[in-house]
């Protein structure tokens, strides 16, 4: 298994030429700092002291000019250096939000949104400057301090071993505070996952937080998440605070110990002043890169924290796949079968146990029974939304784990309770069902959904944004808009989950309709509570948590002392508030 940096570092290969070049631009700002200080030490030996002045001006000059260069490869570092970050950012957003779409039902079902979200944000925002100032950092501090500890070999060789244990000293420094410091980072990210995922369902839920008057508590319980966060980032910048004042301290010590060195040097007569005016000039060119490395340490911990946290989801793989030899489920008809099914959300909770159920090409079948009896989970199986723990299941005698998973759920279509409107326009909502509609697709997919009118009484009819979650459109509309998404896609297999109780009598007989017209000629699994919208089923199975108990058609199960006629005459008995 590659380790996180060695997958950070594979994140520059596509954009390696921006990258060289970006490094050589660094190396040539590293030789201009090394130059300085050896042409300062020219012009006071030889140039003053002999009085070439014309030869003076000109090196001034020269100085000038190199420093105009300096800042012509520092203005692409800081431009094509930070582009490059972006670039590498991006591609980890992208690479994580296609891994996201990969993972299963399951993943969703045990990490909430807000805690993904700051994953592929937040986690991913010091990114972008470590992956520009690290490698250059690091490469100019190297180079710099190596080329500097040469040359004042040249000049003294006892001054530059001296300086060379000072600047070791503060490299030990660097790294032994590195760990507390990613600690301390890792943290900070940690607690801003878990408000941004408290902030999105106080968000989500303001309107029951109003209905509820609970408006204070929301207020507190983000007062005490932003209390989290502050007190993480008060260790972080603790740790922080500990590493840059020992960090500057050391820098500073650098200076004295040249004046002190030299100082006796030139006491001892084996240095001259103009040699330690030159080791302080190179010390000063010690100083930039090591506050460089100080500041890479800076940014390798919260960026790595970050980087760390992406890597730990890029590693959860999908345990639904594709085979390696599956083929396309093509011209499907539609015949299911459930062959000794078995299901458990996890070792200690089984759902559904040796179910067998067949279902015709083109037949309706209905599923009914208390809450919590498996219902749901039946028909999530199918477009295998969660794998089966034993058994089969078969499409026209094909195991759906046979074939690719877009060919599957392509063929079948699910029309829930819970709508989900994408924030967007309605044409955009109806058009999800099949991305490369067009208009006049969409428009024939509303008016079979019987939607088309009420988009066309509205202020910009296929344009009109439904708000968050479909909030500007009623109950009746959303679900239409769903069924019409269907009618788009045009599946031969259609599942409906409970897709008319949370709506009014009325509302219910208008999408009835819909859905009548929706299943004509489909394989149909129904899930329903309200018995009175699967009478004319061709088939109505009664299940609870000990499985499949009876199945057959209204009238036969009415006759049957079960599941279904107890249901049924509760529902229809005069003076029971549960009435359809």
């Amino acid at each position: 298994m590659r380790t996180p940096l060695r997958i950070f570092a594979g994140y520059y290969r596509p954009h390696w030429k921006l990258f060289a070049a970006d490094m050589v631009c660094a190396s040539l700002i590293a030789g201009v700092d090394l130059l300085f200080p050896m042409m300062t030490k020219f012009t006071i030996e030889r140039l003053l002291p002999d009085q070439l002045y014309r030869f003076f001006f000109i090196m001034v000059a020269l100085m000038v000019g190199v420093y105009l260069l300096r800042t012509a490869f520092s203005y692409f570092v800081t431009y094509w250096g930070h582009t490059v970050g972006a670039y590498i950012e991006a591609d980890m957003r992208r690479d994580l939000f296609s891994h996201l779409q990969k993972l299963p039902y399951s993943f969703y079902d045990n990490h909430r949104t807000g805690h993904i979200m700051s994953r592929v944000t937040n986690d991913l925002f010091d990114v972008t400057e470590l992956a520009h100032h690290g490698p250059e950092d690091i490469f100019i501090s190297i180079a710099t301090i190596l080329g500097s500890f040469f040359l004042i070999l040249t000049i003294r060789w006892e001054m530059a071993v001296i300086l060379l244990l000072v600047v070791i000293l503060i490299v030990v420094h660097a790294i032994l505070s590195r760990k507390k410091l990613t600690w301390a980072s890792r943290q900070v990210k940690e607690k801003i996952a878990e408000i941004n995922a408290s902030l999105e369902s106080s968000i989500s839920g303001a309107r029951t937080a109003k209905a509820f008057t609970n408006e204070s508590y929301e207020n507190h319980k983000f007062h005490g998440g932003n209390e989290h966060i502050t007190g993480a980032k008060k260790k972080y910048y603790k740790s922080m605070a500990g590493f840059h004042s020992k960090l500057e301290f050391m820098m500073n010590s650098l200076t004295i110990v040249t004046i002190a060195a030299g100082g006796f040097f030139i006491m001892q007569g084996t240095m001259t002043l103009t040699e330690l005016i030159t080791c302080n000039l190179f010390v000063a060119a010690f100083l930039q890169p090591i506050r460089r490395l100080g500041n890479f340490v800076e940014q390798y911990t919260t960026g790595m924290a970050g980087f760390t946290r992406f890597v730990d989801i890029m590693r959860i793989q999908p345990d639904i796949i594709d085979k390696p030899d599956a083929s396309v489920l093509e011209k499907v008809r539609g015949n299911i079968e459930f062959r000794d099914v078995s299901f458990s959300y996890n070792r200690n909770l089984t759902v559904l146990e040796h179910i067998d159920l067949s279902i015709a090409a083109g037949s309706t079948v209905a599923l009914v029974g208390p809450s919590g009896g498996g219902k749901t989970t039946l028909c999530h199986l199918l477009p295998r939304f969660y794998e089966i723990k034993e058994g089969s299941i078969t499409i026209d005698g094909i195991d759906i784990r046979d074939v690719t998973l877009e060919s599957l759920r392509k063929n079948i279509g699910i029309v829930q309770q819970d709508v989900f409107l994408f924030a967007g326009t309605i044409r955009e909502n109806i058009g999800y069902g099949r991305i490369d509609a067009p208009e006049e697709e969409i428009i024939e997919a509303a008016r079979r959904a019987d939607i088309h009118d009420d988009i066309m009484k509205m202020p910009d009819r296929y344009d009109t944004v439904v708000g968050e979650r479909g909030i500007k459109l009623s109950g009746g509309q959303k679900q239409r808009v769903s069924i019409a998404r269907i009618f788009l896609k045009n599946p031969p297999i259609l599942i409906l989950d409970e897709a008319t109780s949370a709506l009014d009598t009325v509302t219910e007989m208008k999408i009835q309709s819909a859905l009548e017209e929706l299943s004509r000629g489909r394989t149909t699994m129904v899930i329903a509570h309200r018995l009175s919208t699967i009478r004319n089923a061709d088939t109505i199975i009664a299940i609870d948590d000990n499985g499949i108990r009876q199945q057959g058609t209204h009238e036969e199960l009415i006759k049957q002392e079960g599941i279904y006629a107890r249901l049924y005459r509760f529902q229809f008995t005069p003076g029971n508030p549960i009435k359809s």
